[in-house]
């Protein structure tokens, strides 16, 4: 005798689709897909979303918050299982049913706690996935700081995981990208970890001049060799000048994060190149390195996807604050940031929007004043929050 299929009816709910809202609408998810969707009154038996917003669940493609997890004082490492434990549940509360956990692949004596520890979280991962721990589906972004002598090596130990999705290719040298304003590097390493002294920070950037000069084109070349090799899409990371944008396309990168002016986030706009910003540089009205604002981007059209980088919550609310910012960027188009862009990005065609045949990944969010709560969340129709 066959199984019934398993099946949840959502009523009385502004239904956020790719394009539009129907705003008395309801959902039918059978077997964890969306399987009808419709508007006004709902068959028998729905559970009343009380006029709430339902969207897809959100898909972040770039976060380093595990660390704050595992890390959360300067050289106190916590369980990593309970580590990620801990993070997933904060995900999948603020509405993220999809994440790529950005692991660095580097280590660097002197810099960060966290540093050389990719192949542990990676594996706490696992462990917790296989445990059925897990509320969100969890991908692997490997973060390879380009001109570290050993980011090589690690990333050949991570690259044949089934769930490494993305590599991003970065390059933290003083002076350029992110940090031209070497002034703006010294207060984020003063602010950190208990805070360095200028002498401490002199050696520190002498050290990594050195490396970039040393290592990194041979590395780079490894890196994107690599991944071509293993078909794992690539992401750029603080696009700059003309020359940051030529050397993206020139490694087939299919993803810019953070562009840090307007003049790069234009050619790889041109060159057909998703661009990525920063969440709480939208909630925050800037960014805290003093480069370009995401929402002045948005104000452009050169703004496609959106990352909670280091606060989950920070992903929702900037999503919905960005039809506030920029008039011209309509609720649907808003939420497709962090839900079918990012989605579209790194291949996953299953999910990222509500549409029939969909997989049930869905939130139900109530926006109170300025703050949205994640009220419900399903994961293929199983509700985890």
């Amino acid at each position: 005798m066959n199984a019934k299929p398993k099946e949840t009816l959502i009523a009385n709910a502004r239904i956020v689709l790719a394009e539009r809202v129907i705003e008395q609408g309801w959902l039918a998810l059978v077997d964890g897909r969306i399987a009808e969707i419709g508007a006004g009154r709902a068959p028998a038996g729905a559970e009343d979303a009380g006029g709430d917003l339902i969207m897809p669940g959100l898909i972040e493609l770039h976060t380093d918050h595990l660390e704050a997890h595992y890390v959360p004082r300067p050289k106190v490492f916590w369980n990593p299982v309970a580590a990620v434990i801990s993070y997933d549940g904060q995900l999948a509360t603020s509405g993220i049913t999809t994440v790529f956990d950005s692991l660095r692949v580097w280590r660097e004596d002197g810099a960060e706690d966290v540093d050389g520890r990719a192949g542990v979280l990676a594996a706490a991962i696992t462990t917790a996935r296989d445990a059925n721990f897990l509320r969100a589906d969890h991908f692997l972004h490997l973060r390879c700081e380009i001109p570290m002598p050993s980011v090589v090596e690690e990333a050949r130990e991570l690259i044949d995981r089934p769930d490494v999705r993305l590599m991003s290719l970065m390059d933290h040298t003083p002076g350029q990208r992110q940090f031209r304003d070497e002034g703006k590097l010294r207060d984020y390493y003063r602010g950190k970890n208990g805070g360095k002294t200028d002498a401490e920070l002199d050696e520190l950037f002498a050290k990594r001049f050195e490396y970039q000069k040393l290592y990194a084109a041979a590395n780079m070349r490894e890196i994107v060799a690599l991944a071509h090799e293993y078909k794992i899409p690539l992401a750029s990371h603080d696009d700059t000048t003309e020359e940051n944008v030529a050397d993206a396309l020139r490694d087939g990168v299919s993803v810019a994060e953070f562009p840090t002016t307007l003049e790069a986030a234009r050619g790889l706009h041109q060159a057909g190149i998703g661009i990525l910003m920063g969440a709480p540089n939208v909630v925050r009205g800037g960014s805290h390195s003093g480069n370009i604002a995401a929402v002045d981007l948005a104000r452009e059209g050169l703004l496609d996807i959106l990352s909670s980088d280091y606060i989950p919550s920070s992903l929702l609310m900037a999503a919905l604050q960005l039809p506030e910012h920029v008039p011209a960027i309509s609720l649907p188009a808003a939420v497709r940031t962090v839900t079918k862009a990012p989605a579209e990005a790194v291949g996953l065609s299953d999910r990222g929007e509500v549409a029939v045949g969909k997989r049930a990944d869905l939130i139900r969010v109530h926006v109170a004043g300025d703050v949205p709560v994640v009220r419900s969340v399903w994961r293929e129709g199983n509700r985890v929050a």
